[in-house]
C-alpha cells in the first residue's frame, strides 16, 4: 500500500512539475524628458540585445550583430530605420522628427539615446511604440514621461501602441 501512495504522490509531483513551461518576460524601458530651456524631448530606451537582435533578423532577414565586435554601420543602419518605422511622436498634434544620437551597451541592456528638437511648448503629446511588439506579441513597452515636472507612465502592448497624454 505504502508503493502505490509513493508512486501516486511521484507520478502527480511530476506531472504538476512538467505543468510549468519556462516563459520568458518581454519588456523595454523609455525615458521622455521635456528640457524647456533646450526646447527639447530627451528620449533614452533601454531594450534587451538578445531581444532586439532576434527582431530585426526578423524583420529584416539577416543576422544582426548590434552591441558586438561583430557589429557593422548596416546593423546600426539597421536599428535607426526600425526606431523610426516602430517609434514616433506628436506634439500638441504635429508629427516630429526623431533624431538618433548615439547608443551603448549596459551589461546585456542596448542603451538608445534620441532626441527632438524644436518644442517650446507641450499641450499633447502622443506616442507610438511598436518596437518588438510584431515579433514577440508578449513584449511590453513601459515608457515614462516627464513635462515641468509632472511625470507619467504609459504602458505599451500589442493591444495599446498609441496613446496621448494632456497637459
Amino acid at each position: 500500500m505504502k508503493k502505490v501512495i509513493i508512486y501516486g504522490l511521484l507520478g502527480f509531483f511530476l506531472v504538476s512539475l512538467s505543468s510549468f513551461a519556462v516563459h520568458k518576460f518581454y519588456m523595454a524601458i523609455y525615458q521622455i524628458n521635456f528640457a524647456p530651456e533646450k526646447k527639447m524631448l530627451q528620449i533614452t530606451s533601454r531594450i534587451f540585445l538578445d531581444d532586439l537582435n532576434k527582431g530585426l533578423e526578423k524583420k529584416y532577414n539577416k543576422k544582426v550583430f548590434l552591441g558586438t565586435n561583430k557589429e557593422s554601420d548596416e546593423d546600426v543602419n539597421s536599428l535607426r530605420k526600425y526606431l523610426a518605422e516602430n517609434f514616433s511622436i506628436k506634439v500638441n498634434r504635429q508629427t516630429k522628427t526623431i533624431n538618433f544620437l548615439s547608443k551603448e551597451m549596459d551589461g546585456d541592456v542596448l542603451v538608445c539615446y534620441l532626441n527632438v528638437k524644436e518644442i517650446s511648448k507641450i499641450n499633447t503629446i502622443e506616442i507610438h511604440n511598436s518596437i518588438l511588439i510584431e515579433c514577440f506579441p508578449e513584449q511590453q513597452n513601459i515608457t515614462h514621461v516627464t513635462v515641468l515636472g509632472d511625470k507619467k507612465s504609459m504602458l505599451f502592448t500589442e493591444s495599446s501602441t498609441k496613446q496621448v497624454l494632456k497637459y
